[in-house]
């Protein structure tokens, strides 16, 4: 597992250094994946197999796939997650090329943005000396930051399965902020994406982190969104997408 960010001794030299374009180490090889797959596992997260590139397209028989290596192959998915090593261990050996999706809103949430906006969100967020935990760098411009999940408030008007999210009353007061919770799921790193041979999406901060509660990060990102949103506007002049 990644971790050139896990320590609080020189956090900001390698901070710098990421902010610079420079990538950390993956572990190599089929031994490296699945020992990354199985400390996902033993942080908590459930884990399905997902689809994986074939060529520039996807691994499943969908003519024009939408998210290309982005899916679970099973619509039983979120039944089918788990942090079952053994069986973990048995996906990972028989489907080699697999990717693999963690379901959301079962033990974690995950808050995605932008990349340009979630470097600067963490960058704010590790001066201020918020606890933050782990996040993943996907190579389609996101940056995923893994968090405790809110579970189920008792009043059910307080919370919202994640579909709401792409259809928000207006896109202005979170733009470009994704929230996965209840029936939503992502990419967990080691995966790979069409066109790449490297992991496309890969740990920048490991699961060493223990997973912090998403509002105490929520502010950052949301203002970091808006700002990037403001600095950076859509060339179509639409707003930015809201969606999971």
């Amino acid at each position: 597992m990644s971790a050139e960010f896990g320590g609080r001794s020189g956090r900001q030299g390698k901070l710098s250094q990421w902010l610079r374009g420079r990538r950390p180490k993956q572990a190599a090889g089929d031994g490296g994946r699945e020992a990354l797959l199985l400390a996902a596992a033993e942080a908590g997260l459930p884990l399905a197999p997902a689809a994986h590139p074939a060529g520039y397209r996807c691994s499943c028989d969908r003519v024009g796939c939408p998210t290309p290596a982005r899916h679970p192959v099973s619509f039983a998915w979120q039944t089918q997650s788990t942090t079952d090593h053994a069986q973990i261990e048995r996906w990972a050996r028989h489907q080699p090329q697999a990717n693999f999706v963690t379901a959301t809103g079962m033990v974690h949430d995950v808050l995605d943005v932008p990349l340009d906006a979630g470097r600067e969100a963490l960058d704010r967020l590790l001066e201020a000396g918020v606890e933050v935990g782990p996040v993943a760098e996907s190579d389609d411009g996101r940056l995923l930051f893994f968090t405790l999940t809110r579970g189920t408030p008792e009043d059910e008007d307080e919370w919202w399965p994640c579909e709401l999210d792409c259809h928000p009353e207006t896109m202005d007061e979170h733009p470009g902020l994704r929230w996965h919770c209840r029936g939503s799921y992502v990419l967990v790193p080691p995966a790979r994406l069409p066109g790449d041979d490297d992991p496309s999406v890969r740990w920048v901060r490991g699961l060493e982190h223990p997973l912090p509660d998403p509002l105490s990060l929520l502010e950052y990102l949301t203002d970091a969104c808006a700002r990037y949103a403001d600095v950076r506007p859509d060339p179509t002049g639409a707003a930015w997408p809201l969606r999971h």
